[in-house]
């Protein structure tokens, strides 16, 4: 069985897995790995840190020739690093949270495919106006931020909205039965965060690579509270979902007092300067229960994609 879709076609890919491009852990040679392995790597650009993207893209288009992208949060990153990360001649380039319309030409110029992450059905109706020629449909149980809205009922939503336009499923995904998910309900494919932070080549320190294989699903929540702490100027609709810890859980509910509280402020950022897992968010979705074991990114999309066949075959065979 093969698992060609709109999404593959569109940009020549060998399996409907594209990484999340997690600002960070998300760097070239995590991309290159996905890429190599027949999926889309995505870099993780966020709000467009040139240093750190000057490394981490010369890494990506140095260790693959398949194709791959960058991603970027729309609310932070600005046109002309856009366009200085299109110089680097990406297949593709994602927009996250925020309105992709000012970006959008700039993308469309330059032959890049535009992907652009939704997180509502209003999100989704304005990636469409912007001429997005992928749109991710990201559920709540995703790690790191977005919305609420649960994935199984709102990728088929997108689907339905946005036809014929491919949309990839994300927040929850973490082995092939949830890549064959994403495909019956109507999408092209799959996007997966947290899956790849458990890889060899996610820029991932040890201590949290082993909090993330000992965590669960329910060790998992989403707030504001970690980013109030931070300082992170996070617009208010986009929580983080992270492992719960001693922070959170002291402040939950308590927004309003932290954001006030410039002592516990610093406090905060100096322990979470020193790396104490006590304070420091680390992101992870709901399907942390699926994740047993540290791999390649390329050994990890082939077993999500052979895994993807054998449950799709069984469902025809049923």
């Amino acid at each position: 069985m093969s698992l060609t879709t709109a999404f593959t076609a569109s940009l020549g890919l060998r399996h409907p897995i594209a990484l999340a491009p997690m600002g960070g852990s998300a760097g070239g040679a995590l991309a290159a790995a996905v890429s190599n392995g027949g999926g889309l790597g995505l870099v993780g650009g966020a709000r467009g840190d040139r240093d750190w993207l000057e490394r981490e893209l010369a890494l990506v288009s140095g260790q693959t020739t398949d194709p791959w992208g960058i991603g970027f949060w729309a609310w932070a990153v600005d046109a002309e690093t856009i366009a200085w990360a299109l110089e680097y001649e990406p297949a593709a380039l994602m927009l996250s949270f925020g309105d992709p319309a000012p970006f959008a030409p700039l993308v469309r110029d330059a032959g890049v495919k535009l992907i652009v992450q939704v997180t509502d059905l209003d999100e989704a109706r304005r990636a469409l106006d912007a001429g997005a020629d992928v749109i991710v449909a990201q559920g709540g149980e995703a790690g790191g931020h977005g919305g609420s809205r649960a994935t199984l009922p709102f990728v088929p939503a997108v689907v339905d909205l946005v036809s014929p336009t491919p949309v990839l499923a994300a927040g929850g995904i973490a082995d092939g039965r949830g890549l064959a998910a994403a495909l019956a309900l109507g999408g092209a494919g799959a996007l997966l965060g947290t899956r790849f932070q458990t890889s060899l080549e996610a820029l991932v320190p040890p201590e949290v690579t082993k909090a993330l294989l000992d965590g669960r699903g329910e060790n998992t929540e989403r707030s504001r509270v970690l980013d109030i702490a931070r300082g992170a100027p996070w617009p208010e609709r986009y929580t983080a979902r992270t492992l719960r810890n001693e922070f959170l859980d002291r402040w939950k509910d308590r927004e309003g007092e932290l954001a006030q509280d410039t002592a516990v402020q610093q406090a905060y950022r100096a322990a979470a300067a020193r790396g104490d897992l006590d304070v420091v968010p680390v992101w992870a979705g709901e399907a942390l229960d699926l994740i047993t074991s540290v791999g390649s990114a390329a050994e990890i999309v082939a077993d999500l994609a052979a895994e993807a066949e054998r449950a799709l075959a069984s469902a025809g065979n049923g």
